[in-house]
């Protein structure tokens, strides 16, 4: 397995992983999440190709204070591999690299599940609540 920035051809895969897994939600188009954030930092959209196919998919961001985890996704045919213990550790690597001090993550309600895999991986959980504001509708 190899880990690489994502290319235009691994777009199509992404997405379709994305979907797959249930990390795509009606108000968020996953093509212009991918865009926006290659036009931010290229090389912390990543991906996991194994024999040529895309098997997993990390986006991580930098705003200066803190990086940020998103979309981190395995191909269900290739759990339990360590391609999400590899996505994040390559995602944490790079944003070392940018002098980044802190990186974090929201897990949505519902997906309580994958807390067992972040805290193993030396993830805090933090007791705050996330709120938003939609500032250019996708659709």
């Amino acid at each position: 397995m190899d880990i690489r920035a994502l290319v235009d051809d691994d777009i199509d895969a992404v997405v379709r992983l994305w979907g797959t897994v249930g990390l795509t939600r009606p108000w968020n188009d996953p093509l212009r999440d991918i865009e926006r954030a290659r036009g931010a930092y290229p090389d912390l959209v990543l991906v996991a190709i194994d024999g040529g196919a895309v098997v997993g998919s990390v986006i991580a961001g930098y705003d200066g204070h803190r990086g940020w985890l998103y979309y981190l996704a395995s191909a269900p045919t290739h759990r339990g591999r360590g391609i999400g213990r590899a996505l994040v550790a390559e995602a944490e690597r790079r944003l070392v690299r940018l002098g980044c001090p802190k990186v974090q993550l929201m897990v949505r309600s519902g997906n309580e599940g994958v807390l067992d895999f972040y805290d193993a991986l030396g993830y805090e959980r933090s007791d705050v609540i996330v709120s938003g504001k939609r500032l250019i509708p996708d659709a």
